[in-house]
């Protein structure tokens, strides 16, 4: 870790992160990466072991790959050939990615294995603390944790993130407004035991009560899933593998034989997201800042990118490289990631009711999805790989995420992805430009020079099929341009320190 720790006074960490899933976890990953110390806490005494979220796409993928942590997931889990859209498969072989598949592995293993990175980084993980106050000031935030067994504790730290889901604490206690749409449907998930395969046991099958699906994770062990619509429960009513039973009868007609329990959980079609995702120095990821559908997979995920988005922020803010107007960005660059992801779920759920108008809307939307542009299209809005921030510049790749091309260096071969390991900015140099050398030596204590040669002529993007290899590319730790400069022109050096004093702080001398 090329990260150096950073000194504070009166302080139990720079940066208390309050939940220890995904979200949380990478967060803290992230922030340890960049010499940050943090503590993570979490109120639960040790990990649940339940399933939960059950995949990765593409963009976490690669997301994952940047950090050089990868292979630890894919030999966890199964690549997938298809995803969905409310039920409907999308195809994924034409993926502008290196990693097209989804990635089938449960919320549980995935937990474990960024634990496991989080131990090897050194951050602090406190169980059994739930936050249950807080107190901000000019100079940090003051919280309040509580359990049964240690009684009450304050810890204090400069910044404090949630990242402690949908009901989170912190966005109360912050008096962050969560405003959306309420429930009009419940939904039961169950981890079972099923006597044997028969051919019944499907991906999703609509019905007139409602709708069922049944996954096969393991020889005899599946996730069954019902959901009927007008039939809202309150969240905090107890959930019973008998409800479960009993409603895939009423949806299926049969409970196929379900038993031996090893989960069971309630969910809904309710949507809500945090009307600022920064108080002061109260800031929040994942399902703190936002709740949807579950539908394709994408609340893990969106999560995950939220953490990488805010981490490096975050670090320079701490380091005082950037000024806290950096972590302004975050809003504004995750805030409408977050809003079209509850659109489009709000859209899956529409299409998964039962009722004649909407299996003719299901049947003109099947028809449209055959088109190869709508198929990328709503492939591109599921993996997040579209994704494109509103960032300065003419360069068609500046905002997006970079594509993984392969390049050639002083040292050997080697990729972009592999060059983000460190969690540190980049900018690579494509075409030897002594101007962009020259430039980078301002920022060579924040910022990796490289120079390299581009395997390929052109680079796929999402949306635009594929763009020349810039001249020179600045790529921030998350993975997104910052800037480009077009091949075979002169590189802008103006626009480029303009790009390296905006995200990354002023030069520094000598």
């Amino acid at each position: 870790m090329r990260g150096i720790d950073v000194e504070h006074t009166g302080m139990d960490a720079d940066v208390i992160v309050a939940g220890a899933g995904p979200t949380g976890l990478m967060l803290a990953c992230e922030l340890r990466l960049a010499g940050v110390d943090v503590m993570v806490v979490e109120r639960l005494p040790d990990r649940t072991g339940e399933s939960r979220a059950g995949g990765i796409h593409s963009r976490t993928l690669e997301v994952l790959d940047q950090r050089g942590i990868l292979d630890r997931f894919l030999d966890a889990g199964e690549l997938q050939p298809v995803g969905h859209f409310s039920g409907m498969y999308l195809d994924f072989d034409d993926s502008e990615s290196r990693h097209p598949y989804p990635l089938m592995i449960l919320q549980s293993t995935i937990e474990q294995l960024l634990e496991e990175w989080a131990g090897e980084l050194g951050v602090r993980i406190r169980r059994s603390s739930e936050v249950i106050g807080i107190r901000q000031d000019a100079d940090g935030v003051t919280v309040e944790t509580g359990s049964e067994d240690a009684g009450t504790t304050s810890l204090r730290a400069r910044w404090l993130v949630g990242c402690d889901g949908g009901r989170s604490a912190v966005r109360k206690l912050a008096g962050i407004g969560f405003p959306g749409t309420p429930a009009t449907m419940t939904a039961l998930i169950g981890d079972v035991e099923l006597p044997e395969l028969r051919e019944d046991y499907v991906w999703v099958r609509r019905t007139p009560a409602g709708d069922y699906s049944a996954i096969a994770f393991e020889p005899g062990w599946f996730r069954v899933i019902t959901s009927e619509y007008d039939r809202v429960v309150g969240r905090d009513e107890p959930v019973t593998f008998e409800q479960l039973r009993e409603s895939l009868v009423r949806v299926a007609g049969t409970d196929f034989g379900i038993n031996s329990p090893r989960w069971v959980s309630r969910f809904n079609d309710a949507a809500r997201q945090a009307d600022r995702y920064r108080e002061g120095r109260v800031l929040l990821a994942g399902d703190a800042a936002h709740i949807h559908f579950p539908a394709g997979g994408q609340g893990l995920n969106m999560g995950v990118q939220d953490a990488v988005n805010l981490g490096w922020k975050l670090a320079s803010v701490v380091r005082g490289d950037a000024p806290e107007s950096l972590l302004d960005t975050y809003h504004a660059e995750r805030h409408p990631v977050g809003a079209r992801v509850l659109q489009n779920t709000r859209a899956q759920s529409a299409l998964a009711r039962p009722g004649a108008q909407h299996d003719a809307l299901r049947e003109i939307f099947g028809e449209l999805m055959v088109f190869d542009d709508v198929n990328r299209h709503l492939r591109g809005m599921l993996t997040a790989l579209d994704v494109r921030y509103a960032l300065d510049g003419d360069h068609p790749l500046v905002g997006r995420r970079v594509p993984d091309a392969d390049l050639k260096t002083a040292d050997g071969e080697t990729c972009v992805y592999e060059l983000l390991h460190e969690g540190r900015p980049v900018l690579v140099g494509l075409e030897g430009n002594p101007v962009v050398a020259a430039v980078a030596k301002g920022w060579a204590d924040r910022v990796d020079y490289v120079e390299a040669v581009a395997e390929e002529e052109a680079w796929p993007v999402p949306s635009i099929d594929e763009v020349p290899a810039p001249a020179a590319v600045l790529v921030r730790p998350d993975g997104h341009v910052a800037w480009a400069a077009h091949p075979g022109e002169e590189p802008d050096a103006a626009a480029l320190r303009a790009a390296l004093t905006t995200w990354f702080g002023p030069a520094r001398q000598g």
